[in-house]
């Protein structure tokens, strides 16, 4: 395996790159297991895995750096197979996830992986953000909401304003910059009437030549 994990984490300010390298392949281990019975993720050859799920979810990091070390509420929209949200709880214990999907079978998978993994910084829900929203329980409970390869910009948006604090709050949203490219224009006309404001990071480059990646994200108008 030519990629080293453990020293593109370290690049993204993970306090144990050598630890979190080894839990991410136990993750990929777990994975792989319910694969055989549910169809989590086509993306499972090791360096593949470390690559497109593991390093593109910790990324974020390189971005926001305050990740790193400041006390965050999380709210991963569509977690799927628990990216970002598993990875980023394994990365950085001063995280706190709440992985949410509305697949019950995949809310049930991440449960059980965070277990397995030892994590106490993640729970789960099961159900759809824009009913969420209305949940005195998650209504401006979180400091970030992310989604990766979950829905548009403005979806998500819409569908879960309500998730963050207060003046306080922002959305970061993985996104390939052609994504981006289609959702800014369109983020301007939803969000013309809230007081938000949309924008964009330098694209950069996944290891391996595995593509590109920006974020999206929210600042009070």
């Amino acid at each position: 395996m030519s990629f080293s994990l453990a020293s593109y984490a370290a690049s993204c300010g993970v306090p144990d790159p050598e630890g979190f390298a080894a839990l991410s392949r136990q993750l990929r281990e777990i994975i792989v297991e319910t694969n055989r019975t549910m169809n989590l993720t086509r993306i499972t050859e090791p360096e593949e895995f470390a690559v497109k799920h593991v390093a593109d979810s910790i990324a974020i990091a390189r971005e926001f750096p305050f990740l790193t070390s400041e006390y965050t509420k999380i709210a991963d929209i569509g977690c799927g197979a628990g990216f970002p949200s598993l990875v980023l709880a394994l990365a950085f214990p001063n995280l706190r996830l709440t992985a949410i999907d509305s697949t019950g079978k995949k809310a049930a998978f991440v449960e059980r992986a965070a277990k397995e993994l030892g994590l106490k910084n993640v729970r789960v829900i099961h159900g759809r953000s824009c009913e969420l929203n209305r949940r005195p329980e998650i209504r401006h409970q979180f400091d970030v909401v992310t989604a990766r390869a979950v829905a548009p910009a403005p979806v998500i948006y819409l569908d879960a304003c309500d998730f963050i604090k207060r003046k306080s709050g922002r959305f970061i949203l993985y996104k390939t910059p052609q994504q981006a490219a289609e959702d800014l224009p369109a983020l301007e006309i939803a969000c013309r009437k809230l007081p938000v404001l949309w924008h964009a990071t330098e694209p950069f480059e996944l290891p391996e030549n595995a593509g590109q990646r920006l974020f999206l994200y929210s600042t009070p108008r």
